[in-house]
């Protein structure tokens, strides 16, 4: 018992010092794709918060941490910008759309939830997730780099770039170091990296850029804010008519899209690094309640974070803890700590999201990528440049297709046919390989109906037929037969398969030969029709 509670309370104790780590680290995240996605940047870290603290307490997995993301923000500006384009300036109409599209947005990621979409990301191949791992690495890595800009958006130069460069190789060595030194467990190496610079440019008056200096150069007033605000104004400003779903209805498909693929996969990283299993179905229902909640209460919309989310894990963050501590601390920097937040220097987050950018990149597949096959290997990189170059839920889309097309054309090739006489005269055919869409071309190339014998049987004993394409070539090649005035029977089909045949004519309960050890597997089709119209036919 006394074992038991002291590792409660030393995981506690992780979650709370790693929840206060990422609180840091969402600050300038929230406020740079608030300013992205062309909104205020309260509205981002309004969304941060409430996102981040209803997926940590209802998601489908512990230590997760969720907010608001760039690849929705990229989504987002052309939806504000048409909104706002449809009233005065004054009216801000772009904004009451965004809280609308976030609205449906959930919706449709509860509904997802509710009809168990979430198992689908197990589909995904691990191709896909490794360049998947790399092309976030390489977004959130550019992402830093727009850190390095001044008020006029010109990089640094100068001092002024290599004062940068300095604190954030400091941050970098710093959490490199103390893990190999073992100084210290009691703090996440992040947060001692951010204390250390932060207290190195406030006492040594060091003129860089801070998150104060960031969101006021990006327009805003700074981080001092209240509680989020239930935004009656949607009702009133946004009409609630087939024009607006039409406007806002694609906007919010895509964004729940890239928000549960975003989340999925960030959830199976989190799976693996922790190596153990979260509910994906829950969390889609978490994500699409949160940003329900969040468009009510004036917030952007979000889904898991990974950058956040490997901070926390690599932190000790393992528990629903550490997420409720980083939402509720952001909170707490919202209401009574920005004038101290607005101090952090940028350079110490930007050194914790390299660090991340390190910790997140597949290192290995540049190692592997000769000794995997070919396609794998086309599927990694296309993957990776896909997320860089357009978004990631069409990056993994794109992976999946092409892997799905590369399964088929490799199953395609597999199908083969033994061919033999027996005593009789009648001719074998021992078909192996899968039968589906795919292989029946060269399916049908091993037969010559003309010039076989009289009697020719087809054993299906090492064959899988899988669908429904399968089934009509089957159908095809008895006819083929027939109309030669030959006999064909067909053996060791599945009880699925011979349903489908009996139900096309009568007349294959002559071609197929009933067996013992005929196998048992279902075509992509409806298993209790098949046995409904199995015992229909058998009758």
């Amino acid at each position: 018992m006394t074992e038991f509670i002291r590792k409660r309370a030393k995981n506690a104790k992780n979650d709370i010092l790693s929840g206060a780590t990422v609180a840091l680290a969402l600050v300038p995240e929230a406020v740079a794709f608030a300013f992205v996605a062309g909104v205020d940047p309260l509205v981002g870290l309004y969304a941060a918060f409430m996102i981040g603290l209803i997926t940590s307490v209802f998601g489908g997995r512990p230590g997760m941490i969720s907010g608001a993301t760039g690849a929705l923000a990229v989504v987002m500006v052309s939806l504000v910008a048409e909104g706002n384009a449809m009233g005065a300036p004054e009216d801000n109409l772009g904004l009451y759309y965004l809280f609308a599209t976030v609205i449906l947005m959930g919706l449709i990621q509860i509904l997802a939830g509710v009809f168990k979409l979430g198992k689908f990301v197990r589909l995904i191949p691990h191709p896909v997730m490794m360049g998947f791992v790399n092309g976030l690495a390489i977004v959130i890595f550019l992402a830093q780099l727009k850190m390095f800009r001044g008020a006029d958006g010109a990089y640094f130069t100068g001092s002024e770039l290599w004062t940068m460069l300095g604190l954030v190789a400091l941050t970098m060595g710093i959490m490199f170091v103390l893990p190999q030194i073992k100084l210290t467990k009691k703090l996440p190496e992040a947060l001692i990296g951010i204390l250390v610079v932060s207290a190195i440019v406030i006492f040594g008056k060091l003129d860089v850029a801070t998150v104060g200096s960031f969101i006021r150069d990006g327009g805003g007033e700074g981080l001092k804010g209240g509680l989020p605000q239930f935004q009656t104004d949607i009702f009133s400003k946004v009409p609630f008519n087939w024009h607006t779903i039409k406007f806002i209805g694609p906007y919010a498909v895509i964004l729940a899209a890239i928000g549960l693929i975003e989340s999925l996969m960030t959830l199976n990283l989190v799976d693996e690094l922790t190596e153990t299993r979260g509910n994906a179905n829950k969390e889609c229902m978490a994500q699409g309640g949160a940003n329900i909640i969040t468009g009510l209460f004036g917030g952007m919309g979000g889904c898991a974070m990974i950058g956040q989310s490997i901070i926390n894990i690599k932190g000790g963050g393992r528990g629903r803890l550490s997420g409720i501590v980083a939402a509720v601390l952001l909170l707490v920097f919202i209401l009574f700590a920005s004038v101290y937040i607005e101090q952090i220097p940028i350079a110490a987050l930007v050194g914790v999201m390299f660090m991340v950018v390190v910790g997140t990149f597949a290192w290995s597949s540049f190692r592997i990528l000769r000794k995997i096959p070919l396609t794998d290997a086309v599927v990694l990189i296309a993957v990776s440049l896909i997320t860089v170059w357009k978004d990631l839920a069409v990056a993994v889309i794109a992976g999946v297709i092409i892997s799905a097309l590369v399964f088929s054309w490799e199953n395609a090739k597999r199908i083969r046919a033994r061919k033999r006489m027996k005593e009789d005269g009648t001719k074998i055919y021992e078909i192996w390989g899968p039968l589906f869409f795919g292989s029946i071309k060269a399916f049908n190339e091993k037969f010559d109906a003309k010039n076989d014998p009289k009697n020719v049987e087809v054993d299906f004993v090492e064959s899988r037929v899988s669908d429904h394409s399968a089934i009509e070539a089957i159908y095809n090649l008895v006819h083929k037969y027939e109309a030669e005035g030959k006999s064909i029977k067909l053996k060791h089909l599945s009880e699925d398969c011979k349903v489908l045949l009996y139900k096309s004519s009568p007349k294959f309960r002559e071609v197929i030969v009933e067996d013992i050890d005929d196998p048992r597997y279902h075509l992509a089709e409806n298993p209790e029709a098949f046995t409904k119209g199995l015992s229909e036919y058998k009758l």
